[in-house]
């Protein structure tokens, strides 16, 4: 009897020191904060057109790796096209004036609520009025949103998971648009190693489809839940909002995305396009 009692002592504080860790660790990752809201505005943004925000706050999962890669990539990407390139975590510049000044808004693996509500009637206005919308990864990948509009009518799909133990796997990519420019380039069937988002459901009806990715290719599974969508999973797509025009890639997990020449190109193609310099004008009466 002794010795069940001490075995049952041993296994309790194992697994509340094992809880202890996970949930520490995760908070250390981003997780189990309260959100934090800039008030002020930034005082330097001043930028020659064409240009471009990239805004990187997190108040949920921070992608250490992720972020500054991609800001490494798109930093690379405005040398090469001649943008004028301002970056900041400071939330206050979605604002009017401030929007004014680009062409193009980039949310680079943001997570958890980071605006207020002026700051997100600035955005939707922006928007309405043909500006342009890029989200990489995180920035549509919170389990939840505060804010329905962001989800329902911006990113247009759910986030509902990503696969676990392994949690990184090779996938085939397949092109839904091969004449776009943005894919263009790609070949009709691309293997890569990622992250692969789960999503509520397909957002096909409401977007057009670039990229998918082939379910055979990799095991849609979370901890063994499987979070599968079908022969329909759509990865990165885009669609017009009023005047303006919004992407979004679910890809870019890691730091080596971010520098794959393939990966690169794409998303200089979809600034490009959401900046109103390729492809057919878009419409509010129209708009999705």
């Amino acid at each position: 009897m002794k010795m069940i009692r001490r075995l049952s002592l041993i296994l309790l504080l194992f697994v509340i020191c094992l809880g202890a860790f996970v949930y520490f660790f995760l908070r250390s990752q981003g997780m189990f904060r309260e959100p934090e809201y800039d008030q002020d505005r930034p005082t330097d943004v001043k930028v020659k057109m064409p240009a471009v925000l990239v805004f990187d706050k997190t108040n949920g999962f921070i992608h250490k790796d992720a972020i500054p890669a991609a800001n490494e990539m798109l930093s690379q990407l405005a040398k090469k096209n001649g943008w004028s390139l301002y970056h900041t975590d400071n939330a206050a510049v979605h604002n009017p004036d401030d929007l004014s000044k680009f062409q193009t808004v980039i949310w680079n693996n943001v997570s958890g609520d980071v605006l207020t509500e002026p700051q997100r009637q600035a955005l939707k206005t922006y928007l309405s009025n043909g500006g342009g919308f890029v989200a990489l990864h995180a920035s549509g990948g919170d389990p939840k949103y505060a804010w329905d509009w962001y989800v329902k009518d911006l990113i247009k799909a759910q986030f509902k998971g990503h696969p676990l133990f392994p949690q990184k796997q090779s996938g085939t990519l397949v092109v839904d648009s091969p004449d776009d420019p943005i894919v263009a380039h790609l070949p009709s069937r691309w293997v890569m190693d990622d992250e692969w988002y789960s999503f509520d459901t397909s957002p096909r009806p409401r977007v057009e489809v670039l990229l998918s990715i082939d379910e055979t290719s990799y095991s849609p599974k979370m901890a063994g839940t499987d979070i599968s969508m079908g022969i329909d999973h759509p990865m990165i797509w885009k669609h017009c909002l009023g005047n303006g025009r919004a992407f979004y890639s679910a890809l870019g997990h890691y730091a080596e995305t971010y520098r794959d020449v393939n990966y690169s190109r794409l998303v200089e193609q979809a600034i490009i396009w959401a900046s109103g310099k390729s492809g057919a004008p878009c419409k509010a009466s129209v708009a999705n």
